[in-house]
């Protein structure tokens, strides 16, 4: 068993906010209990993407399956609403599968630089290349939220720590690799989809934080870019 290592510094941005829940439609919706019976604006491409009847009008079925969609990703208010924030997790999914095994085909991150951590914020993807090659990935990550953004720009992973703890934060952070001040990978227990989004650092699944572990050093590169959708 790995000994959890307390460490005072600043994690995934330096202020820490209260962070409120995030509506999760724009409707009139009832109470999170309950179902929202409207119509919401993105019902179709709702129903479509859960693969629902695609009629463009609210049932019951269709609350209760974009309801259970909503809870599975921490969406509030989980009322089963086809709302904003739930196309647009949505939709930052279908980007992500329509990514496949070429993530970087459209050249964004660096070729010339041998081993590389690639983050888009804007599809909400990282993987780990080696020149043109794919090493690892591409898997989804949970970057910052609007007002503590994860930076864009060419970083190095300067620190890294396994079983780093956030006095910030009071929280676990397995696998840390820092690359930019306070923002680093690490895992967390929570789904990747789950707004608003981090403090800034790179959140992901622990079978890929291990991975990334394995994978990188300190002083191999990263390469942030794009723009987090809500940010």
């Amino acid at each position: 068993m790995r000994t959890r290592r307390r460490a005072a510094a600043v994690v995934c941005g330096a202020v820490v906010l209260a962070v409120p829940l995030v509506a999760g439609g724009g409707g009139t919706a009832r109470a999170a209990g309950s179902c929202n019976v409207a119509t919401g604006p993105y019902q179709r491409q709702v129903e479509q993407f859960l693969g629902r009847p695609v009629d463009g009008r609210q049932s019951a079925a269709d609350c209760q399956a974009i309801k259970a969609f909503q809870a599975k990703h921490g969406i509030t208010p989980t009322a089963g609403y086809a709302g904003p924030l739930t196309w647009q997790t949505m939709n930052t999914m279908l980007a992500q599968r329509a990514a496949g095994t070429t993530p970087n085909k459209d050249g964004q991150c660096p070729v010339d630089l041998g081993r590389i951590a690639c983050v888009d914020l804007t599809r909400q993807l990282s993987w780990v290349q080696d020149g043109a090659t794919l090493k690892y990935g591409p898997v989804p990550v949970r970057t910052g939220k609007d007002g503590t953004e994860t930076r864009t720009g060419l970083k190095r992973i300067y620190y890294r720590s396994i079983d780093h703890w956030s006095t910030i934060y009071d929280v676990s952070m397995p696998y840390a690799q820092f690359f930019d001040g306070g923002i680093a990978f690490h895992s967390v227990e929570k789904s990747m989809w789950n707004p608003p989004g981090s403090g800034g650092c790179v959140n992901m699944r622990s079978a890929d934080a291990e991975a990334y572990w394995n994978l990188l050093a300190k002083g191999d590169d990263v390469y942030v870019y794009g723009r987090k959708p809500g940010t």
